[in-house]
């Protein structure tokens, strides 16, 4: 009894106890002790429990965040057992959320892990005011923009992301977000001379090395909205001549959300053959409207946008849950504002798009 009043009181101040000292050793050296408190104040919900929701849910929770509340309406199936590993094979037909549910608590029993069974369309803004980060997988477009214009209008660190097949994606919105950044700079101390005028041996071999200073940079980055960005007009001048540099992955994304918007679901292995047509003509549509050439993406890519994989989900997860860490903890500079998994180069890109601002492309 007096072991948890403990708690309690040190939860309160803020501080960390013996336990979660031990527990958390290893993260404490690495992002420091300031970080990690900031992670065990961090309240989190995550929409989508499929493979990328699987992957991101287990890095935060291992973590060391305050709470997650985990939201799926949607039931355990077959096709689940490509990527979804927090929810036992035997509770197939079962709520995805509720089936994921003690897995996840067992990854960190320090940690508040809640489920909830209904949609995220039905979640009102008061729902998402309870969290200091929100983040959306396995939705469509209009809903990523819908609970982002929510989380702005609050305040509320906002991200998006998924997998198809091959293919992956995260967005982030932090509004204005302050970071600090170690910065490292080499000086080489002038060579002293002997009394004689020549430099002595000794203290030039010394001397001679280069003294590291490290040093904390505060530095600030502004973010759009995702509705901003993908509001760019490629046609004009600006933005023409950075289509061909660009990497194809933030076209396909386009592609894919419009693919969705008229079928009604992401490519499908059981409707390949159909799918594969449909994504064509889609993208041909798509391309054409936002002035960008149809080789652009080629037949190859519409290929590999099927299931869900759980290498890539990994992938992705581990970036995705990276950024999340980074911007809680407020250290080094975070993606701004999409990372892309390209399927064909196998690559992860960093692309920055945003109206006023040609992309500022980056391989990682």
């Amino acid at each position: 009894m007096v072991e948890k009043v403990n708690t309690m009181e040190q939860e309160q101040s803020g501080q960390i106890s013996e336990q979660e000292a031990q527990l958390y050793d290893r993260q404490i050296r690495l992002w420091g002790l300031d970080a990690q408190k900031r992670l065990r104040a961090a309240k989190i919900c995550l929409i989508g429990m499929r493979g990328l929701g699987c992957e991101v849910a287990k890095n935060l929770v291992l973590a060391g965040i305050k709470s997650m509340k985990i939201v799926d309406a949607a039931a355990v199936s077959t096709e689940d057992a490509t990527s979804q590993f927090l929810a036992p094979r035997d509770k197939i037909g079962s709520n995805r959320a509720e089936a994921s549910l003690d897995r996840l608590q067992q990854l960190n029993p320090m940690v508040e892990v809640t489920a909830d069974t209904g949609k995220s369309e039905d979640k009102d803004t008061e729902f998402f005011k309870q969290f200091d980060i929100v983040i959306a997988t396995t939705c469509n477009k209009e809903e990523l923009v819908r609970i982002n214009s929510i989380c702005r209008a609050h305040k509320i660190m906002f991200y998006a992301g998924d997998v198809m097949g091959f293919y992956g994606f995260s967005f982030m919105d932090l509004l204005e977000h302050e970071y600090v950044e170690e910065t490292t700079t080499h000086n080489k101390p002038a060579v002293k001379e002997s009394g004689s005028g020549e430099p002595d041996a000794k203290k030039q071999k010394v001397e001679e090395e280069e003294e590291s200073v490290t040093k904390s940079v505060k530095k600030a980055m502004t973010f759009v909205s995702m509705a901003e960005a993908l509001k760019v007009d490629w046609s004009s001048e600006l933005y023409a001549k950075r289509i061909r540099r660009m990497d194809p992955s933030f076209f396909l994304l386009q592609v894919l959300f419009d693919f969705q918007s008229e079928v009604g679901h992401p490519p499908s292995p059981a409707t390949r053959a159909q799918d594969i047509e449909k994504l064509k003509t889609v993208r041909d549509s798509t391309l054409a409207r936002l002035s960008v050439p149809v080789e652009k993406i080629s037949d190859e890519y519409l290929s590999l946008l099927f299931s869900e994989l759980s290498p890539v989900c990994a992938i992705v997860g581990g970036v995705l849950s990276q950024e999340v860490i980074k911007a809680i903890s407020n250290k080094d500079a975070p993606h701004n504002n999409f990372f892309f998994y390209n399927p064909v180069e196998s690559c992860g890109v960093v692309e920055t798009i945003e109206i006023g601002r040609a992309s500022c492309r980056e391989r990682v």
